[in-house]
């Protein structure tokens, strides 16, 4: 980081203003969008919640949080994590500060946007892809923007190298706009509803080709990015195999594009298709480890600072969770276990494993090790508070998964079991019932993670709170090697 301050952004400061500014709504974004959770978690067990509001209904409610989490609070942490990771490893200053500013404005509007429109039942009824036609084309112009700021600033480098962080964010700003265009193709019949382009087994398909896809690319691709800057910043340690990096980017950007058809086993996609998804499923898992081994590896000879380091923590428990979460989706994927797991909560589960475990607890440490930096500090106003952070929410995940896997797997089998004249043995009331203890103990894990969220919004603001506009310099000497920016 640049030893001297500026009020003054110039060429040879770094454009850390729209960091800070994505930065920040990350955390924001971050409450909003898990207490969204935590409210449809309470209605689960308390219906009376819903308060006979069709836009408090869970229905509602529901895609906001989703959006909320995945788009508001991921994507917010994406942009800020890529726009500093770019400037630092390319030593320049982001190609267009005003596109960069029209990325942080634009997305917000989007995200209030969708905060009004799905509250009132406009949607697209697509999973991930709610959005009407007028928010996905404001999406688009917001998505070719950013693209232009990073390939922007790629282009213009100091660096010979191109670091292997951005290799990620890179293949996910490509694969999200692919993803985004295609599956929205859709007829407008008025200003706020439109008719999908495709239809019946071949939108399912696309839309999850597309669904999967935003979890390989939105969630995956993108803070794996986070993970090979972040991890070797904060352990000090040079990332333990640049062989490995390069293998795992290529086998893992190929394979995860084949894997969305395991979403419909059982359905009416052509059995063919239905095994091809698992196929490429099961070898999905094999990069995947390897990045989670090259992440966690990067460690060797920095155990000791893992005991006192509540930043490395999460980012080494993020990686934990990241190698549970994939190989329990590959397994998951296999026709018999998926008959069994398929529409019970044993996948609300896998999903809040990989969403809290990977991306939230990967995106707190990366945040927690930035926000210093971003203000001209030497570390976070409270480590106690860091540490304590990382018990709550880590807690907190570990009960809500729990619960989910117990009520997942105990649903599949009361739904299969059958009397000996072939009738069922259970009504599904009566499966709804005895999950209801499950659903209190998700409903606390999710208070933890909420509290956690809310620690660290209180952490932040202290480290911030009256410190002068920061400008990082850029340093004239370049570094020897790509791993020491």
């Amino acid at each position: 980081m640049g030893a001297s301050q500026s009020l003054t952004p110039t060429a040879d400061t770094f454009n850390y203003k729209v960091v800070r500014q994505f930065t920040i709504m990350t955390v924001v974004w971050g409450i909003v969008g898990m207490a969204v959770g935590v409210l449809i978690a309470a209605q689960l067990i308390w219906p009376s919640l819903n308060f006979d509001i069709p836009w408090l209904t869970y229905g509602r409610l529901r895609p906001l949080h989703t959006n909320a989490v995945i788009f508001a609070f991921g994507g917010s942490a994406l942009f800020a994590t890529s726009y500093y990771v770019v400037q630092r490893t390319c030593q320049v200053r982001l190609l267009s500060d005003k596109l960069a500013a029209f990325t942080f404005w634009g997305w917000q509007a989007v995200i209030v946007a969708a905060a009004i429109t799905l509250p009132l039942g406009i949607t697209t009824s697509k999973e991930y892809a709610e959005l009407e036609w007028p928010i996905d084309i404001l999406i688009t112009l917001v998505w070719v923007a950013y693209a232009v700021v990073f390939f922007g600033t790629i282009v213009k480098r100091k660096t010979r190298h191109i670091y292997v962080a951005n290799w990620f964010f890179g293949a996910y700003i490509l694969t999200i706009a692919l993803l985004h265009i295609v599956n929205n193709m859709e007829l407008p019949a008025t200003l706020w509803k439109s008719y999908s382009a495709y239809a019946g087994v071949q939108d399912a398909m696309v839309q999850w080709w597309y669904g999967h896809n935003a979890v390989g690319f939105f969630l995956t691709t993108s803070f794996l990015g986070m993970m090979y800057y972040f991890v070797p910043k904060q352990a000090e340690r040079p990332i333990y195999s640049y062989r490995l990096s390069i293998v795992h980017f290529w086998a893992l950007n190929f394979t995860y594009m084949w894997a969305g058809p395991h979403h419909l086993q059982y359905t009416a996609l052509p059995d063919w298709a239905q095994s091809l998804g698992m196929v490429f499923s099961l070898i999905l898992l094999a990069p995947s480890w390897g990045g989670m081994i090259n992440g966690i590896m990067t460690l060797s000879g920095a155990w000791h600072k893992l005991r006192t380091d509540p930043i490395l923590k999460f980012l080494v428990v993020a990686l934990s969770f990241y190698g549970m979460s994939t190989f329990e989706g590959s397994m998951m994927s296999i026709k018999t276990v998926n008959g069994l797991s398929h529409y019970t909560d044993w996948t609300i589960g896998h999903v809040h494993s990989g969403a809290l475990g990977w991306v939230a607890m990967i995106t707190i440490g990366s945040l927690y090790y930035m926000v210093p930096r971003l203000f001209g500090q030497k570390e976070m106003y409270s480590t106690r508070a860091i540490e304590l952070h990382f018990w709550i929410a880590t807690g907190g995940v570990v009960l809500y998964i729990a619960a989910m896997w117990i009520a997942g797997v105990m649903q599949g089998l009361m739904w299969r079991a059958v009397q000996p004249d072939g009738t069922l043995t259970y009504t599904f009331v009566e499966s709804v019932k005895a999950t209801y203890p499950f659903y209190v103990i998700r409903l606390a894990g999710g208070l933890c993670f909420l509290g956690g969220m809310f620690l660290m919004a209180w952490n932040v603001f202290r480290t911030a709170y009256g410190k002068p506009t920061f400008e990082a310099v850029i340093p004239q000497s370049l570094p020897a090697t790509a791993t020491s920016h």
